[in-house]
């Protein structure tokens, strides 16, 4: 008889093999969900141009949404890695056969961000593009921290700056054609930026409160009645 050798595949190397699998997956749509994250950007600056600050507003906070679910499937998947190599695994099994059931469910939700024709909805102007965007708001409303929200909102500021200040550029005349710019009017301008981040500093702090309040109001709703005697 010949010598022969078999390995039994245990439940560690199935969970390794898992993790393999859906890291390899998780490196797959971070390049392909690129372009949809350019096109939402790209979306956010047409809808500023047009003046339409609450579908630009709604673009990058998806694009935020989505880029955040990237990373925080990579540093859950970087965990469950870092637990099965460095603890007992019959200790920890339980822990990460329940991590990997929930990237599975993650790696789900990412490869329906990765299509461009829902992107494109965003523009829409029909009853179907608004009830989509109404939906997409609702949706991202229970599942983006204040910090996401508040980053998608300063981009925002920021694009409304750019677009201002191009307008600005744009209908500067070609040759000077009036007086230097002086001292006293530097001053005027660096005081009507503080102005503006002042007021909008303001206006985040009110959005968040508004926010919170909402969700106080939703968390009690859903707070089960108390049974009667």
């Amino acid at each position: 008889m010949g010598n022969t050798s078999s390995h039994r595949v245990t439940a560690q190397d199935r969970a390794i093999l898992d993790m393999k699998i859906q890291r390899d997956k998780l490196r797959q749509y971070q390049k392909k969900i690129q372009t949809v994250l350019d096109r939402e950007h790209q979306i956010a600056k047409e809808m500023v141009q047009k003046g339409d600050n609450a579908r630009a507003l709604l673009a990058l906070r998806k694009r935020k949404y989505q880029e955040q679910l990237l990373v925080k499937t990579d540093g859950q998947l970087q965990a469950l890695e870092e637990l099965t190599s460095t603890v007992e695994f019959s200790l920890v099994q339980k822990d990460v056969l329940y991590g990997l059931r929930q990237g599975n469910q993650v790696l789900k939700e990412i490869h329906r961000e990765m299509s461009l024709e829902s992107v494109e909805k965003l523009m829409e102007e029909t009853a179907e593009g608004i009830a989509y965007q109404r939906e997409i708001s609702n949706m991202l409303g229970g599942r983006m921290s204040n910090e996401e929200e508040d980053e998608a909102e300063d981009e925002l500021a920021q694009m409304e700056r750019e677009e201002r200040l191009k307008t600005m550029q744009a209908q500067m005349p070609s040759a000077p054609v009036v007086a230097p710019v002086t001292k006293e009017h530097v001053e005027d301008m660096q005081h009507v930026e503080e102005e503006e981040e002042e007021a909008e500093s303001e206006r985040k702090a009110r959005r968040a409160k508004e926010r919170a309040k909402a969700r106080r109001v939703e968390l009690a709703r859903a707070k089960p009645e108390p049974m009667l005697a």
